[in-house]
């Protein structure tokens, strides 16, 4: 299902947070945000899944304006995995994956026999299958960003959005993570840091600087040095992968900081 943010602007106490955003995420394509922090990234994301509502433009799923449908039926249509998402209560990873069905659910009805089977194979999709009786306040962060993700994904939505969903991931994981986000099924809308994973795992970035869309393209094609240093102020080498042929950047330290400790 195609997401579009048509001309999202946000404005909170007088300060522009986000600007005239416009951009397409194709059905089931994975679409990146990158930025320095403060962006906007976040601020997009939390439009699309309706925590903060745009001052002006329209977030628009499948054609449909987002922000005209019943709540319940966005939240079957789009999944968020957020930065603030946390778990301080004393539930086993399965009730809290089981909390992705509460919008396909009417009052205090139980889950049934499709719904159990989904959380089993989505926990086990994800390494966590073993965690299943656990506490989810004596999990390790990554495990708990993985508890997480399969929360959203057990909601089947048609459109998925994360917030950094690489933190507290070690390599392995960073990488088991954004390679599912190819094969999951819904459009998705991730915010990373890292511009290299950026560059493997999505088909489209959307480059932010100060609230505004700078570039938006496949990241061949938006990962230049020239706009990694004008947006980042960092200075660059980009290769090509030699198994893949993604773009990587290899970063230059200023001399000044060479051979410090």
């Amino acid at each position: 299902m195609e997401l579009i943010l048509d001309g999202l602007s946000v404005v909170t106490d007088g300060r522009s947070l986000l600007r005239d955003l416009s951009l397409e995420v194709g059905g089931g394509q994975v679409v990146g945000l990158v930025g320095p922090n403060g962006s906007g990234k976040s601020t997009a994301l939390r439009c699309v899944y309706r925590a903060l509502r745009p001052s002006s433009g329209t977030v628009r799923v499948g054609g449909d304006d987002l922000s005209r449908l019943p709540v319940r039926r966005s939240a079957q249509l789009v999944a968020a995995m957020t930065q603030e998402s946390a778990v301080d209560l004393d539930f086993t990873v399965e009730e809290v994956v089981a909390l992705g069905r509460t919008p396909h659910l009417r009052g205090n009805q139980a889950l049934g026999r499709r719904e159990r089977e989904l959380c089993a194979r989505t926990m086990g999709l994800l390494g966590i299958g073993h965690l299943a009786r656990r506490s989810v306040l004596t999990l390790s962060g990554g495990e708990r960003q993985r508890v997480l993700l399969a929360r959203a994904l057990v909601q089947e939505p048609q459109i998925l959005v994360l917030d950094e969903p690489t933190n507290h991931l070690d390599v392995r994981h960073q990488i088991e993570l954004l390679s599912m986000l190819r094969g999951c099924g819904p459009t998705v809308l991730v915010v990373l840091h890292d511009l290299n994973l950026a560059a493997a795992a999505c088909d489209r970035l959307g480059v932010l600087s100060d609230g505004r869309l700078v570039a938006a393209g496949p990241p061949a094609e938006v990962l230049t040095p020239e706009l990694v240093g004008q947006v980042f102020g960092v200075t660059t080498c980009v290769v090509a992968h030699p198994l893949t042929g993604d773009p990587q950047l290899l970063y230059s330290l200023p001399s000044g900081l060479k051979g410090t400790s």
